[in-house]
């Protein structure tokens, strides 16, 4: 990175920080744009808190899903040990159930966040 291009990024973070604070003046100043950004604020929150509902939706399927095939696969492999199910670690599968769990529970915590905000 060359100082020019240095020199430009800081230039344009100034221009950005001192439009962003001009908008907010403008729109606090205006009532009838302020409740309009207000508005449009809690419209594209309630859009992405049933996009992330949905999504979560799907990712506990997706877990379930995995859950019943690997819970599945074990038995099979301890009626058929030379299957490939067996190959797998303890720890490996317990890994991946964590992860999969600990997606669920974020998933869980932002859907529930943004339920609050939205309420207020």
């Amino acid at each position: 990175m060359n100082s020019d291009t240095i020199v430009q990024l800081i230039q344009q973070s100034m221009r950005v920080g001192v439009g962003f604070t001009a908008s907010v003046l403008e729109t606090l100043q205006d009532g009838q744009k302020l409740n309009q950004t207000i508005s449009e604020l809690q419209e594209e929150i309630a859009k992405k808190t049933e996009e992330w509902a949905a999504k979560g939706e799907i990712t506990e399927q997706k877990a379930r899903e995995f859950l019943d095939k690997w819970l599945n696969q074990q038995k099979s492999s301890k009626t058929n040990p030379g299957s490939p199910a067996s190959t797998k670690t303890k720890a490996d599968v317990g890994q991946e159930i964590q992860q999969l769990t600990e997606k669920i529970i974020t998933l869980r915590q932002e859907l529930e966040y943004l339920r609050e905000k939205k309420k207020s």
